[in-house]
């Protein structure tokens, strides 16, 4: 098993009489948005199926998520774990009853930590498909010795417990909600592992920085904030830069913004004197190797997302 995602895999939505039978089947947990690949099965699986495999913590259930054709593009070291079957009707109906199950032991976790009187946020409850194994997720400022309460619950559920601190994106990942777009949160929705985020990211696309602009649910930074960085720096390199001299219809002036966005430039004619034109329309008088050495200094932010 492994969790290694690639960008370029090749997906199918099931595996027809004539298809193809996929190299490794990708799989999703219900607590983690990260794919896992198992190694097909004879029996035909297309996208959205849930099987039963077998991991580290015993027989657990997954949904089908894609299908790779391309050996090449699984890397790994280690074989492929077969899936065991794929699940039945009695399966889905015992996955659900392991839900209810699951919202008791929140309750009676719940109870526990206070009576241990131990400063924790207790987050969510699940149980692996055979329910050897109750994994409990929860948030903290800190390290907790929780020692005494495992064994209440040991003792309590007869099952193996396992506790698991997790941080603030993942808590908002399990909880979900509604970002300030007014949509369900991304990491809940569709993102599958988390990228880092850093406050230049904000800063190369002109966003204000206000914390309560650009921060989630989670009061880290944004994960969307990413989604256009890349395309954003793209379409930046072909506009000039702040400071530089170009030629318009209108005659010769000084760059003192950039709309990138829009490709557009704000050209300073005179001292009273400003347009606003397509960047397309104008020519760089700057010389070259003026412009690379201010491209290199020049500080991050300063052009405008519109």
């Amino acid at each position: 098993m492994t969790d290694k995602t690639t960008d370029d895999q090749t997906s199918a939505g099931a595996m027809g009489p004539g298809s193809r039978r996929p190299a490794a089947v990708g799989v999703s947990f219900r607590r983690t948005g990260k794919l896992y690949y198992f190694k097909p099965t004879e029996a035909k699986l297309a996208t959205d199926d849930y099987v039963i495999v077998r991991t580290e913590k015993g027989v657990d259930i997954a949904k089908v998520v894609e299908l790779v054709f391309d050996a090449a593009n699984i890397q790994t070291d280690t074989a492929l774990k077969p899936i065991l079957r794929r699940a039945t009707d009695d399966d889905l109906q015992h996955e659900h009853e392991l839900r209810d199950k699951e919202q008791n032991a929140l309750r009676t976790c719940e109870k526990m930590i206070a009576d241990h009187d131990l400063p924790m946020k207790l987050i969510d409850a699940d149980y692996t498909f055979d329910a050897r194994c109750l994994v409990i997720f929860f948030s903290a400022e800190g390290r907790v010795d929780f020692r005494a309460l495992v064994k209440d619950l040991a003792r309590t559920f007869r099952t193996r417990i396992e506790l698991r601190q997790i941080g603030v994106r993942d808590e908002a990942k399990m909880l979900g909600g509604i970002g300030s777009c007014g949509r369900p949160l991304c990491c809940q929705t569709f993102l599958r592992n988390f990228q880092p985020v850093g406050i230049r990211v904000a800063k190369d696309q002109g966003i204000s920085l206000n914390p309560s602009k650009i921060s989630g649910v989670c009061d880290r930074l944004m994960c969307c904030l990413r989604f256009e960085h890349q395309q954003y720096l793209d379409m930046a390199k072909e506009l000039p830069d702040e400071g530089d001299i170009v030629t318009t219809p209108q005659g010769e002036g000084r760059v003192v913004d950039c709309h990138v966005v829009a490709e557009e430039v704000v050209v300073k004619l005179d001292p009273e004197t400003l347009i606003t034109i397509p960047a397309a329309s104008v020519k760089p008088k700057t010389d070259t190797a003026t412009k690379s050495k201010r491209r290199r200094n020049r500080p991050t932010g300063r052009r405008k997302r519109r």
